[in-house]
């Protein structure tokens, strides 16, 4: 896979406080809803087509997931779609919980 870049959970929170990201949850929505990064976007099969057509491709997309793999080959994708900056964060929702335990929300 190619065309994006990993990033530890310390970067992408710096990237979320400069306001220098888009950042997407692809967990499963249950899951999402039980807690999230601030600001992250539910992103699945549901919505997927209307993210690419609505978003910035020039600002960059973090894509988290649970554990920091699955992140990986839908990073690999939106880097296909045209995104030009795209990255996966390393560890998941799982590890930025542990790590940021006051910085995650529910809806």
């Amino acid at each position: 896979m190619a065309g994006f870049s990993c990033i530890s959970a310390q970067q992408t929170q710096q990237m979320i406080a400069d306001d220098q990201c888009q950042l997407v949850d692809i967990r499963d929505e249950q899951s999402f809803r039980l807690g999230h990064i601030p600001g992250a976007q539910h992103l699945g099969n549901h919505n997927l087509a209307e993210f690419i057509g609505a978003a910035d491709k020039q600002l960059a997309v973090v894509v988290c997931c649970y554990h920091g793999v699955s992140s990986q080959s839908a990073a690999s994708y939106l880097a296909e779609q045209g995104f030009n900056e795209v990255y996966s964060m390393d560890g998941g929702f799982e590890f930025w919980r542990q790590a940021f335990p006051d910085q995650f929300e529910q809806s």
